[in-house]
């Protein structure tokens, strides 16, 4: 059909557009950041867009609904703005005809959705975890930078030089903050520092030559002092943490449904289960909200449904995040779902219900 034709062109290129823009503005914070940690040393600069590539999938579950129900608000604004729309009305094309011939398009923006929530957001999430995971390798000893203090975790390091292949290092300081009360911060003072190598071993090995080794208790007026010709330092990496939020949204969804009984584990299936389904609410909302008088231009209502629209995912984020508290049960997704479409469905089927409620506000 070629009016079908039409509005799916329409829509398809303003929301590729609206959904670059959006991608653009996060991605784009989202690596300053990342450059800043590479400025620090604590990243290598070669995995930044690496980073940034499987990362994209995830803020695509959220930017692709709002850019495809933006794009439907501008087509539909347009189509009245221009008269478009009162030629199709004399035709016998109602707005919720027109909507009804974009649902085709809309199953196919909800099945790129599914496969963004069910498979590649995760996919995306396990890789960045990995690539994350080799890099926190680079800690303590490989951080360092001549002549600066260097903090990671609870060490902090200085050297005033140290080799091309980052093996020596001249003149170091060391400190390790205690992480109990009870027992002595640690600082060292050694003329050279040598790495040492050992196979299947994730941890910084270094031996200090020359040097004193201090002992303080915080709050306390004591001290310990011993002196070396040779020292071992061992500086340990950061254990994985347990499973979180963050490792949670990596785990493939056959794996969820195997530990379904855990309140974490039904707030990530709730999300990718039901999450898609807000494309569906999109197509009601925009053809709901974007009815406009031509003299108001097809801006008019854009802000205050996409205020509305960015409510039901707020919402969802917000079940999501107290079902995994255990606070609520798995099933308030569709019931929010369900409210937002009875409410759309009722505006829908009664055109005049919205002038007949700004008329009783007004009185």
């Amino acid at each position: 059909m070629i009016i079908r034709r039409y509005l799916v062109k329409q829509v398809v290129s303003t929301s590729v557009v609206v959904v670059a823009l959006l991608t653009l503005i996060m991605m784009g914070g989202r690596l300053i950041k990342y450059f800043g940690v590479a400025a620090q040393g604590r990243l290598d600069a070669s995995v930044l867009f690496s980073i940034i590539g499987y990362r994209l999938p995830e803020f695509l579950t959220l930017i692709l609904p709002l850019g495809f129900f933006i794009g439907l608000m501008l087509v539909f604004g347009r189509l009245y703005t221009d008269n478009e729309m009162a030629v199709l009305n004399s035709s016998g094309l109602s707005r919720n005809h027109l909507a009804r011939l974009l649902i085709p398009m809309t199953a196919g923006v909800m099945a790129i959705q599914i496969a963004l929530m069910v498979w590649v957001g995760p996919w995306g999430v396990y890789k960045f975890e990995q690539l994350t995971s080799a890099q926190a390798v680079r800690t303590g000893f490989d951080l360092v930078r001549p002549k600066e203090f260097v903090s990671s975790g609870p060490y902090t390091i200085y050297a005033s030089d140290l080799s091309e292949d980052r093996k020596n290092l001249k003149d170091v300081i060391f400190y390790q903050r205690s992480e109990q009360d009870n027992k002595p911060d640690l600082i060292i003072l050694a003329r050279e520092a040598k790495r040492v190598e050992i196979p299947n071993d994730t941890a910084n090995v270094v031996d200090l030559l020359d040097g004193r080794r201090y002992e303080i208790y915080q709050g306390q007026p004591r001290y310990s002092q011993a002196e070396f010709k040779s020292y071992r330092l061992r500086i340990e990496n950061d254990k994985e943490s347990s499973i979180g939020s963050s490792a949670i949204n990596a785990v493939t969804i056959g794996k969820l449904w195997a530990k379904r009984d855990d309140s974490v584990v039904q707030s990530e299936l709730g999300w990718r289960v039901f999450g898609p389904w807000v494309i569906v609410i999109a197509l009601m909302l925009a053809t709901a909200l974007s009815e406009v008088n031509p003299r108001q231009g097809r801006y008019y209502k854009l802000l205050p449904a996409i205020l509305i629209f960015a409510s039901l995912i707020v919402l969802m984020m917000a079940v999501r995040t107290r079902v995994s508290r255990g606070d609520l049960s798995v099933w308030l997704y569709p019931i929010v779902l369900v409210a937002y479409g009875v409410i759309t469905f009722i505006f829908l089927r009664n055109p005049n219900l919205t002038p007949r409620l700004k008329q009783k506000l007004s009185r």
